[in-house]
């Protein structure tokens, strides 16, 4: 069966649903239908009519938000700019998405498209972070699953402390990656 696109304007209102619907479920997670179709400034029978029930709603948020986050991931270009470069702005464009979309990016529903389009973000990252143990920036001891699990633990973390109107990825960003190349600790500190 061929899923026909839908048209441009159907597909606004599609989005405008979804802004809406992460804005309202950011704030209250157990908020309705009828709230969300408020909020999106369309009847609710529109929400109903695109959305059968509230679990295809949040369903469709997370595919909408996995999709935001790859497509921020591939602008990075990792295969193509400098490791550093790559990293600092996959990092700047993953907390935009993560920051804006974080109820959809930490909702859990059943498996669906969305893992597989995170399953290429992760496949993306670890080529990254191969790339960037070439170069030297990450040594050649380090395990980079462990690299790539710290990474995601940081980005969730400012993603989740971080209100979304005072946002500055660009610092965020940095902070990011300083901690992850860095770290905390002090240079003289000895184990």
């Amino acid at each position: 069966m061929t899923v026909r696109p839908l048209r441009a304007d159907a597909e606004r209102t599609v989005r405008t649903i979804l802004e809406a619907a992460e804005r309202v479920l950011a704030r209250n997670p157990s908020a309705s239908m009828e709230e969300i179709a408020a909020a999106a400034g369309v009847a609710r029978t529109t929400v109903h009519r695109r959305f059968a029930t509230r679990e295809a709603l949040v369903t469709t948020m997370r595919t909408w938000a996995s999709t935001q986050l790859a497509r921020a991931v591939d602008e990075a270009r990792f295969e193509t700019a400098p490791p550093l470069v790559a990293l600092y702005q996959a990092t700047a464009n993953a907390l935009e998405v993560k920051v804006s979309w974080g109820f959809a990016m930490n909702s859990a529903p059943a498996a669906s498209e969305s893992d597989e389009i995170m399953a290429g973000v992760v496949a993306s990252c670890d080529r990254l972070f191969e790339r960037l143990q070439r170069a030297g920036v990450l040594r050649a001891d380090v395990d980079l699953i462990w690299v790539r699990r710290v990474y995601y633990a940081l980005l969730h973390e400012v993603a989740q402390s971080t209100d979304a109107d005072e946002t500055d990825t660009d610092t965020l960003a940095t902070r990011v990656v300083d901690t992850l190349l860095r770290g905390v600790g002090s240079p003289n500190a000895q184990l």
